[in-house]
């Protein structure tokens, strides 16, 4: 693991607010609002997540804390940004991926016109991989447009949801796991 690395793992860990029973009883909320609202936190985790996205093209941002991250890191890589949006966000016409939750389904968008995706390197980039159908749906979504998903990178991941299984063939990388 690189020093940026070790750095924002360790930033991470002292940060991250734990809220127990939320959204549910037995559950252990992992609330990284803390590890973001800290200037040593962000920058940490923007060079982190910078060193998994060198060589691409566009940063791909998922819906919502994806947008923050994902600015901040195409920002540091001279790239642009483009933000996966929930259903319902965009003006048509859109490119459309619905994927199913635990406890339903969504849907994923980016638009259709005004940006040339095709055969451009896009890594997506999100706040936690849980089990995996928003990563799997924002690749989807992006190679509907065009693009060829290199990977995906993520602050945190919840092992104990299996989402890494779920999201192959997809290269993730987990900036600290749980």
């Amino acid at each position: 693991m690189s020093g940026s690395r070790q750095e924002a793992a360790s930033l991470i860990s002292a940060l991250t607010r734990h809220v127990a029973d939320f959204p549910i009883a037995g559950v252990d909320f992992k609330d990284l609002t803390p590890v973001l609202a800290d200037p040593r936190g962000l920058a940490a985790v923007t060079d982190a997540l910078a060193e998994v996205a060198d060589g691409v093209d566009l940063i791909a941002g998922v819906d919502a804390r994806g947008f923050l991250l994902g600015a901040a890191v195409a920002l540091k890589m001279g790239t642009g940004v483009l933000a996966v949006r929930k259903g319902g966000k965009l003006p048509p016409p859109v490119h459309t991926v619905q994927y199913d939750l635990e406890y339903g389904s969504a849907t994923l968008e980016i638009p259709a016109d005004g940006i040339d995706l095709a055969g451009r390197s896009v890594l997506v980039i999100d706040d936690v991989l849980a089990t995996g159908g928003t990563l799997v749906a924002a690749a989807q979504v992006l190679e509907k447009g065009g693009a060829r998903v290199t990977g995906a990178a993520v602050v945190l991941e919840l092992t104990a949801l299996n989402g890494r299984a779920a999201v192959q063939p997809l290269q993730v990388t987990s900036l600290i796991i749980d």
